[in-house]
């Protein structure tokens, strides 16, 4: 994995550039001023760095940078753009638009995506090493991160993170049971109640359409009787009922089939429409008998509808609702009632987390200490070369302290462990290991920084390692260690170096020289990738200053030929 292309617009005094990065070790240099740092405040922009309104270049509406990966193979950060949806083959486009107001909008592989994903995104493409990350170092959080990177623990940092997750969440659900448990009484006998009312009632889905149109019926009980028992009489029950006439009708019509045959089909139809009279007589005179008059049963229809719509109305909008309730309650009543078992139940299922917990936690402690002295001791060497021989760097795996976490033996549980880590130097010798930020100056810092990327360099999936000026504060013969140690990091990874060390300049593998000019009244930073010849006048220059001699002509080809000859014979 690697970048490829980083193309900046409308960023401080950048209008626009693009600078093209390769394998190996790329160094950037340039005079103070031209826009080195701004192009590592783009690349920190495009990974989710935080938006500045003021880097938006005078006059412009907004800022862009745009980042061109080669992804490689790199399973995990594969699953997480698939993971949303982000479709990304062989590379991977990431945009970033800072607005004049400050607001800003992310990009990725086109794709509008929220600021946490892109930083997600971020954390397996790039590692920045700056002067202004010395914080980061001084911070003994990110310690801890350090030594189970170098100690490879990252299977083993999430098997603790779950069980302390497991952990909380068994603790949470023993304290809502026990809650429950003690609030059980109360809530038992108001669950009964409702039960209760609910039981006596017993109403059925549907039921409250049913009774009201049961109150209508009785309601017009008397006018609906009175209807239907003078319908049965005009068609079957009164001496001159419609029956009788249809009777009378088809013997007539039976006459006159001895005369025409075509009467017999009308014959068979008024017989089955005077059965279909009749039918309807005897449903008018059955539905009559079973109608009630009685104000009683009306009384009771009405009293067993308000019933139950009140029932709906505390628990429900329908009587589906309130079916639905019982259920749920009724289910509850039996957990509250199950509650000195659930409870025992539950506090068994926490001391099986705890276990859990306790098993990884100090597994997981006992992997750190066995990598502190590996980490401390190559630390300490790697610094020996960097010109703090007399340094001793010491790795402090220590209980945590303070408050928060979950108790365990004594100890805080975080989901990172039971353990903080700090990194402590004695500068010289016969001298205690202090805190970095106590004993270390700018320029120890800078090579601490340094030693603990060399150590890490080939851990994990990042493909591109910047450093921003941490030869900073040494001198000539330390630089040039730095320069094998970056050139050192950059055999199987791409490292990209903002320097003004020409130590250092001459081991790149790409060198690109940044400078400013005046045009149109306005200040322009330009970018430009060096040749070998403009490489060697670049150092020369960097060695000899504004008037470039022959001396620091031969000189730069010397360091040049010696950076050459270390690289193609690295040391152990």
């Amino acid at each position: 994995m690697s970048l490829q292309l980083l193309r900046i617009r409308n960023l401080a005094i950048i209008e626009e550039t693009e600078l093209e990065l390769g394998s190996g070790l790329n160094v950037i240099t340039g005079e103070t001023g031209a826009g080195k740092s701004i192009l590592i405040a783009a690349l920190a922009l495009v990974l989710g760095g935080r938006a500045d309104a003021g880097l938006v270049r005078t006059g412009a509406p907004r800022a862009e940078v745009e980042a061109l990966f080669e992804l490689g193979d790199v399973p995990a950060l594969r699953a997480l753009l698939a993971e949303h949806d982000i479709e990304a083959d062989d590379e991977l486009v990431i945009r970033r638009v800072l607005l004049k107001s400050g607001r800003s909008r992310a990009y990725v592989g086109g794709r509008l995506t929220p600021l946490h994903l892109l930083r997600r995104l971020a954390r397996g493409l790039v590692d920045i090493s700056s002067q202004h990350e010395h914080h980061t170092l001084v911070d003994a959080r990110t310690h801890l991160e350090h030594l189970d990177a170098f100690a490879h623990l990252s299977s083993t940092r999430q098997q603790v993170s779950e069980a302390h997750r497991a952990l909380q969440d068994a603790s949470v659900a023993l304290q809502h049971a026990e809650d429950a448990l003690r609030a059980r009484a109360e809530r038992e006998d108001l669950l009964r109640f409702q039960l209760g009312e609910l039981a006596t009632l017993d109403p059925k889905a549907g039921e409250v359409d049913a009774l009201e149109r049961q109150v209508q019926k009785l309601r017009h009980a008397a006018e609906l009787a009175e209807i239907a028992g003078r319908a049965e009489r005009t068609l079957y029950g009164a001496d001159n009922a419609l029956i009788t006439g249809l009777a009378r009708v088809t013997a007539r019509l039976e006459q006159a089939v001895r005369h025409d045959p075509l009467f017999t089909e009308l014959v068979d139809r008024l017989d089955s429409a005077r059965m279909e009279v009749e039918e309807v007589a005897r449903d008018l005179e059955r539905y009559g008998a079973e109608l009630s008059l009685e104000p009683r049963v009306l009384a009771e229809a009405e009293e067993r509808l308000q019933a139950i719509r009140r029932l709906v109305r505390k628990h429900g909008h329908t009587i589906n609702d309130l079916i639905e309730w019982g259920s749920t309650a009724r289910a509850e009543l039996a957990q509250l009632s199950a509650g000195e078992a659930r409870v025992e139940s539950l506090s068994t299922a926490l001391e099986n987390a705890r276990e859990r917990a306790r098993v990884e936690a100090f597994a997981l402690s006992q992997h750190r200490h066995a990598a502190a002295e590996p980490l401390a001791a190559a630390m300490t060497a790697e610094l020996a070369s960097l010109g703090m021989g007399g340094a001793r760097v010491m790795v402090d795996v220590a209980p945590l302290d303070g408050e928060g976490g979950v108790a365990l033996d004594g100890q805080r549980l975080t989901a990172r462990g039971i353990d903080r880590v700090e990194f402590l130097i004695a500068p010289n010798p016969g001298e205690e290991p202090r805190p970095l930020a106590r004993v270390a100056s700018g320029g120890e810092l800078s090579r601490a920084l340094l030693a603990l990327k060399r150590v890490l360099s080939d851990i994990g999936p990042v493909g591109l390692f910047v450093f921003d000026e941490v030869d900073t504060g040494v001198g000539g013969a330390v630089a040039e260690v730095i320069g094998q140690k970056l050139a050192a990091i950059a055999r199987g990874n791409q490292v990209l170096c903002i320097t003004h060390s020409p130590q250092v300049a001459v081991y790149a593998d790409r060198h690109c020289f940044v400078h400013k000019i005046q045009e149109g009244g306005r200040t322009h930073s330009r970018i430009q990738r060096l040749d070998e010849a403009a490489h060697l006048s670049e150092v020369s220059r960097m060695l000899g200053g504004i008037q470039v001699s022959e001396a620091s002509r031969a000189a730069a080809l010397q360091l040049r030929t010696t950076a050459l000859a270390a690289r193609a014979d690295p040391p152990d």
